[in-house]
């Protein structure tokens, strides 16, 4: 009897050691993900298929062109066509042309996926987009392909298998002409400045008016929130900053001297 009391509490205390090593949760936070790849390269000649089933590459979407590369789920039950949807908004509300300024393209990281997965995705998009989502391109690719673009981009993704899904982020790539990586823009919805400014640098003087181009020489690029922030205004409050002191060094002497003069008087 003793012996199998000892028995079951040795497999109790080896099952509460060893169960959460050998049975780890799926943590989204810790395999989804973006590594940060600066002007990374991007496979531009990879085969995929669009939503019509015709065989393209980025290369032939793109045609010297910046494009806006959108990794997510055709079939995503979840924020990918909210993440299309905020695109579309923030692409109807600045200047540039899609399919004229630049190339949308939307790829699935699924391999399983289909173009008619992809087709019914933008079916579902032209509803709220009639005219824009006409120029969108929804591909879908072998795992190798899609492999290929993601591990350039440095996007992290990885299956779960208790909800059967991939997790993945909302983010949109902005890769220039030649195929490099220029900006992600993070989140759902980027703003039509940040989106602009984005597509302004991406286009490397092929876009953009004059002006545009100036206005980037105002902000800065932040990649760790995607965002551009305006540094014209950290230049003002510097300049405020140095404008404030020497005034004051100007009020300081002026008083030094008239209080010099009086004394002089007195004496």
């Amino acid at each position: 009897m003793m012996g199998l009391l000892k028995g079951l509490l040795t497999s109790l205390v080896v099952s509460l050691v060893l169960g959460p090593t050998s049975t780890q949760a799926f943590d989204p936070f810790m395999q989804a993900g973006i590594d940060q790849h600066p002007d990374a390269q991007i496979p531009l000649s990879s085969s995929f298929v669009d939503e019509t089933g015709r065989d393209v590459s980025l290369d032939s979407l793109a045609r010297g062109r910046p494009m806006l590369l959108v990794p997510l789920l055709h079939r995503c039950p979840n924020i990918c066509g909210v993440t299309l949807s905020g695109l579309m908004d923030a692409i109807r509300s600045q200047s540039y042309q899609p399919g004229d300024d630049f190339a949308v393209v939307a790829m699935s990281i699924d391999p399983a996926e289909t173009p008619s997965d992809a087709q019914q995705s933008m079916v579902e998009l032209r509803k709220r987009y009639p005219n824009l989502a006409l120029k969108v391109h929804a591909l879908t690719g072998s795992r190798k392909a899609i492999a290929g673009v993601t591990q350039a981009l440095g996007y992290r993704y990885a299956w779960d298998p208790e909800i059967g899904q991939y997790a993945h982020v909302a983010a949109t790539a902005v890769v220039t002409p030649a195929g490099h990586l220029s900006h992600w823009l993070y989140g759902l919805a980027p703003t039509p400045d940040d989106l602009k400014l984005a597509l302004t640098e991406a286009g490397q003087g092929q876009i953009g008016s004059w002006a545009n181009q100036l206005l980037l020489l105002c902000y800065h690029y932040d990649p760790t929130t995607g965002q551009y922030s305006p540094i014209i205004w950290d230049a003002l409050r510097i300049f405020a900053g140095v404008t404030a002191a020497l005034l004051l060094g100007w009020l300081g002497l002026s008083v030094m001297r008239e209080r010099r003069k009086e004394v002089e008087r007195d004496g």
